[in-house]
């Protein structure tokens, strides 16, 4: 990836918005009762939390070896760990990179081709999409009475406003214009680089497919059922950190997780300011403050974000020690 000005332009503005998405959501509020509320929460619990996003991070390293395995790579779970969580470190500066840069830890370590590792991890991705549009599924079933209110207010409204005013012809034009694009470039590129782009489109092929030559699927999708629980214990353990949300069961949890789910989604470094308000809108439907929810939304995101520093920079120098020892 070449960091140029306009690619440094682009994170910094993705940046901003999120700073920005951040101060609207408490803008208004008592940041004082805010902060003190944050000083005296039970940090016991706040490490509990933290432990199991860290459960469910070694499991998403298990569970992304498996991938390998299954297309005859060689690599290790302290290799799959240490790129999952420089990953994460290197998605806190520009988001979407740490998927780019866990492939390169791999490559430099364990010698696997960049775009096989590429396709696994667009592999297991489409698994946490799948898994994300299951549990608002999940949602909209078991909690539709608390939900559906914030769902056609909140989103359905504001999104049929916004698309009466767009015009679909520009849209279309726009659309045919990429296809138009995309097809050119692949022929221009298949006609200047055709042995290096049939070697890209075979590793490519190779990481896709790894899931379908895995022998032990049951094993990967427990995996992928436990990142996600250990997700889920998270937000529930968090909740008795501070006296607001203690009480709050399962159900809140797990709309919290949805919600959440679709903020880390957003192209913000760390779904800064996205995150926060998300949490905070989903707790409301149980009664709890927007102010307290913000609070609880930065303690459980300002731990994961420490978690990630301190994990995801041993990792690093782990890696980076072990390569200068060659």
């Amino acid at each position: 990836m070449t960091f140029d000005l306009k690619t440094a332009l682009k994170f910094i503005i993705l940046f901003l918005i999120g700073i920005g998405v951040l101060c609207l959501a408490f803008r208004g509020q008592d940041l004082e009762k805010i902060w003190e509320e944050i000083k005296t929460a039970n940090y016991f619990w706040v490490v509990i939390s933290a432990i199991a996003v860290l459960i469910a991070h070694m499991l998403r390293a298990l569970r992304w070896q498996m991938l390998y395995q299954s297309i005859h790579y060689n690599v290790s779970f302290w290799h799959a760990y240490h790129a999952v969580m420089i990953g994460y470190l290197a998605n806190l500066a520009l988001p979407r990179f740490g998927e780019i840069g866990r492939c390169s830890v791999v490559h430099k370590a364990a010698k696997v081709p960049m775009f096989a590792s590429i396709g696994t991890v667009i592999t297991e991705r489409l698994f946490d999409i799948l898994m994300l549009l299951l549990t608002s599924l999940a949602m909209l079933i078991f909690q539709y009475d608390s939900v559906a209110d914030f769902l056609y207010q909140t989103i359905y409204l504001n999104v049929t406003k916004k698309l009466s005013t767009v015009n679909y012809w520009w849209l279309i034009g726009i659309g045919v214009l990429i296809l138009l694009f995309t097809v050119i470039a692949v022929y221009f590129l298949r006609q200047k680089f055709s042995k290096k782009f049939l070697r890209i489109f075979v590793n490519l092929r190779q990481g896709f497919g790894s899931y379908s030559k895995l022998k032990q699927k049951g094993l990967f999708l427990t995996y992928t059922l436990g990142i996600w629980f250990f997700y889920l214990l998270s937000m529930y353990f968090a909740f008795s950190s501070i006296p607001s949300t203690t009480g709050l069961h399962f159900n809140a949890a797990f709309t919290a997780i949805v919600f959440s789910g679709f903020a880390m989604a957003a192209p913000v470094q760390g779904g800064i300011g996205v995150f926060h308000w998300m949490v905070a809108q989903s707790l409301i439907l149980y009664g709890i403050s927007f102010k307290d929810g913000l609070a609880y939304s930065t303690i459980i995101h300002s731990s994961q974000v420490l978690l990630i520093l301190v994990l995801g920079s041993l990792s690093l120098c782990l890696i980076l020690t072990r390569k200068a020892g060659k």
